[in-house]
């Protein structure tokens, strides 16, 4: 998703309490940021920060760490995670944001951190072929995913593009990965997960486009 440059979004994740600029630092290390050591959980492209908020607040018992790479991004985030916060007059201790190119994301991150769940959300598709390999759930991906995943590690991942999808159920095999459940209309399997609806769900859900949605498990 492409968005404007925003000239404030620098200078405001600089000065935030739960940005960090520098995570390479923080592999292995990353529970010394929180209250609480562990559950640890990532979103890997926040965007907006429209799910990484929600689910943060109603889960103050998890620690969540969220990782894009655009600044515009992450300065929307880190705004959506104020407004979130602020409106129940909760503070925002469980929750960092991060930029960092997600390809790398093995320089950031090993097994000491214990990382229990990845959420993917309605990442870049990467349609022509050429590219297939720039997928956050690409098998080359899934393999670095699983090195700092725990033991039934899990990832959440979601999608409207049905080739991606397909072709993201034989990555998670390739990789080793247990289809725990999927689903081609999440919308409609209530008890699938407890679900968190983001900007682009809705918009591809007034459009009439059935949302995907897969659980896999590292065996």
């Amino acid at each position: 998703m492409r968005i404007r440059f925003k000239p404030w979004a620098r200078p405001e994740l600089e000065s935030s309490k739960f940005y960090i600029d520098n995570p390479q630092e923080f592999k292995e290390k990353w529970k010394t940021l929180y209250k609480n050591e562990e559950p640890f959980h990532i979103e890997l492209g926040c965007g907006k920060g429209s799910f990484i908020s929600k689910i943060a607040l109603k889960n103050k018992n998890v620690n969540y760490l969220a990782i894009d790479l655009v600044d515009a991004m992450l300065g929307l985030a880190k705004r959506n995670v104020e407004q979130t916060y602020n409106e129940v007059n909760e503070e925002i201790d469980n929750i960092y944001l991060t930029r960092f190119d997600i390809e790398r994301i093995f320089l950031i991150l090993d097994k000491k951190d214990k990382v229990e769940r990845i959420y993917i959300n309605f990442c870049n598709p990467w349609p022509r072929g050429k590219h297939h390999k720039k997928r956050l759930t690409h098998t080359k991906q899934l393999e670095k995913y699983k090195e700092f995943l725990t033991e039934k590690g899990e990832i959440y991942f979601k999608t409207d593009d049905d080739f991606l999808f397909e072709d993201s159920l034989v990555y998670f095999k390739e990789a080793g990965f247990e289809i725990v459940k999927k689903t081609y209309d999440l919308e409609n399997e209530k008890e699938f997960w407890d679900n968190i609806e983001t900007e682009h769900e809705k918009m591809f859900k007034e459009q009439g486009i059935k949302i995907k949605a897969v659980i896999a498990r590292k065996k």
